[in-house]
């Protein structure tokens, strides 16, 4: 059988579902399920499926232009106290939150990319570029380890004094405080909307807000009399912005890599398997292209189903899989039938049907 497509028309969506709810089951069943369907809120037009990412990008957007917004505000307040002190602790603070401040930029332009629509060349449309911007935050991070750990080996070899000690102090609160708010926002925005690039700039924006606690410490330090304190704790900063760098690089590389969540693979499996028709799932898989997920299965179906049963099945397979797993927007469904299973038949198929045709 050939491959049925799970992105049906919506007039032929109803159709099957009607079929599907009054003939395949029982009639108690089939009622149950008729009054449980229209009471779900769901929709079966693809277009609406591009409204719900196009609003996840709005999301996105609106994430990125608030925490932008904050962590300038948090930045240039740590920026004027680092000119009148000298701290080290508090300049890599400050490199930290502005570099975070920029990653909105390249992140902003992916979000608003990935809303064009497909193209013959772009096939796929253009939710790659998030991926792409996950990279340059990535640079970012790593540079703005080398900037900070540079500046405190250099103030190591050179000590100077700190001043204003009880203001650099209160620049640590403050920019643990804009921080974790921006960590917070970011990283709820960027697991809702499904967005790799969005959680990892989160996850630097947390431990950026940890490190402003440092530059407590290294206040505490230089009261105390302890000169060598405040570079210590820049060193202690670049080893934690190694870290951040390490999960933020992670990251990126699973979604460039098309890794999914197992539980995704679970959840889609299981779904196909409890479709009416269905007699075994052969294969899943997943695909994140920015925030939205994409999904190829083969099934096996009993080998004497006509053309349109076979059909009903792949497109109640598709309905149910936009249902059961978050952010997939399409599927495509390709169905066997039992006892020849598999891709390895195909060429065999292939060449047979091409030889018959040629007599």
């Amino acid at each position: 059988m050939s491959t049925y497509s799970a992105i049906v028309m919506d007039h032929d969506h109803h159709r099957h579902d009607h079929h599907r709810h009054g003939h395949r089951h029982p009639v108690r069943r089939a009622r149950w399920r008729r009054a449980l369907h229209r009471l779900t809120p769901h929709t079966h037009d693809t277009a609406a499926k591009v409204d719900d990412s196009l609003e996840a990008s709005r999301d996105g957007l609106r994430a990125l232009w608030i925490s932008l917004a904050v962590l300038a505000a948090t930045a240039a307040a740590q920026a004027v106290i680092v000119a009148a002190s000298g701290s080290v602790a508090l300049l890599g603070d400050t490199l930290h939150n502005v570099t975070d401040a920029l990653t909105a930029v390249p992140l902003a332009i992916a979000f608003l990319i990935g809303r064009r629509a497909a193209t013959r060349t772009y096939t796929y449309g253009f939710g790659r570029a998030e991926d792409l911007a996950g990279i340059v935050i990535v640079t970012v991070i790593a540079g703005s380890a080398i900037a900070a750990g540079w500046t405190a080996v250099d103030r190591l070899v050179h000590p100077a004094p700190m001043s204003h000690v009880p203001w650099v102090a209160a620049a640590g609160v403050v920019g643990f405080a804009g921080n974790e708010f921006v960590a917070r926002y970011r990283i709820r925005v960027g697991r809702r909307i499904g967005s790799a690039a969005l959680v990892a700039d989160g996850l630097h924006a947390r431990t950026d807000g940890f490190t402003s606690l440092a530059v407590v410490a290294a206040a505490g330090g230089a009261a105390a009399g302890w000169q060598w304190a405040d570079p210590l704790v820049g060193l202690a900063i670049t080893v934690a912005i190694g870290y951040v760098l390490r999960d933020a690089a992670r990251e990126v590389y699973r979604r460039l890599m098309d890794a999914v969540d197992p539980a995704l693979v679970d959840t889609a499996e299981t779904t196909l398997r409890a479709v009416p028709g269905v007699r075994d799932v052969t294969a899943v898989r997943l695909r994140w292209i920015g925030h939205r997920l994409h999904a190829e299965a083969d099934l096996v179906v009993d080998a004497d189903l006509s053309l349109l049963a076979a059909h009903e099945v792949a497109a109640d397979a598709e309905h149910q899989l936009t249902h059961a797993v978050p952010r997939l927007v399409s599927a495509t469904v390709h169905t066997d039938p039992a006892g020849h299973a598999g891709a390895h038949h195909h060429v065999t198929l292939s060449h047979r049907r091409r030889a018959a045709t040629l007599r």
